[in-house]
């Protein structure tokens, strides 16, 4: 066998042997809504190795029938106890080794912002981060949530597992992360706190990928219905995936979906490579 034959023989054997994930994330402001508008269409058109969603504000029995079965994906919710509110899913094609609903703090389960699927060669995190709009109150609740998220990840990463977080975080980080940060200083989503919670964050040994592929302004996630905000991209990136450092060599591309209609927030994800 030549020389050449034979490096296409190893080369063609690497590339079967390397997996290839994809991962998207998206706050659907409500599935049955999101499901009148073509969700389960989208869901098979994209055929993402997993899913990840946000802001169900369903149990799993008010999941329409035909997206609560869905063929070639396991469905695992976790339901707020409040009727209508919150909650996450995740559809996925590949098996997880281990399901778990929240982070094991009731004040926190309660609201079903949290399930987290082990799939070995990481941990993933689907998680609908609380909103401090409202009172002081849900302000502080928000950020108690982020310190018990945060301490829970480390423990993980201590142990040596890699760490995959999605989901809507709530936070713009940075000024280029919302279309009018001067206006928006003083309101909840682009706190100083917050921020700054974001920047302990990934001083913790955390990557924002998108940032790591894109680093151009008027790229958002959340445009408001109330101003029509999405005809004129005046929106915020609230929508992210995190890594742990050691697990980004492993990422491909991170991306935001922006042409996907059907709720306020819209897609986004990002492609894994494993050996």
């Amino acid at each position: 066998m030549n020389s050449k034959i034979k490096f296409n023989l190893v080369l063609r054997l690497e590339v079967e042997i390397l997996r290839k994930i994809r991962i998207l994330s998206w706050n659907v402001n409500g599935i049955r809504a999101v499901h009148r508008k073509g969700f389960k269409d989208w869901l098979m058109e994209s055929k993402p190795d997993i899913l990840c969603i946000q802001e169900t504000k369903a149990t799993y029995k008010q999941f329409p029938t035909n997206i609560r079965n869905v063929e070639g994906y396991d469905l695992y919710t976790s339901e707020a106890e409040r009727k209508g509110y919150s909650g996450v899913a995740t559809y996925t094609a590949l098996k997880p080794e281990k399901v778990q609903k929240g982070l094991g703090i009731p004040n926190f389960d309660n609201e079903g912002r949290t399930l987290i699927t082990d799939y070995g060669d990481f941990v993933l995190f689907n998680i609908y981060f609380p909103n401090g709009k409202m009172s002081p109150e849900r302000l502080q609740y928000k950020m108690d949530f982020y310190d018990s998220f945060l301490d829970y990840a480390d423990a993980l990463k201590e142990e040596g597992r890699n760490i995959v977080v999605c989901g809507d975080v709530n936070t713009a980080h940075k000024e280029i992360d919302l279309a009018r940060p001067k206006e928006n200083e003083k309101i909840s989503g682009f706190l100083p706190i917050e921020r700054e919670w974001i920047d302990r964050f990934l001083s913790h040994g955390y990557v924002d990928t998108f940032r790591e592929f894109n680093q151009d302004a008027d790229n958002y996630t959340w445009w408001s219905y109330r101003t029509r905000a999405r005809d004129r991209n005046v929106g915020w990136r609230l929508d992210y995936f995190f890594v742990n450092q050691e697990f980004m060599d492993n990422i491909e591309s991170s991306f935001i979906l922006s042409d996907v209609m059907g709720s306020d927030h819209c897609p986004v994800g990002i492609d894994i490579k494993l050996d």
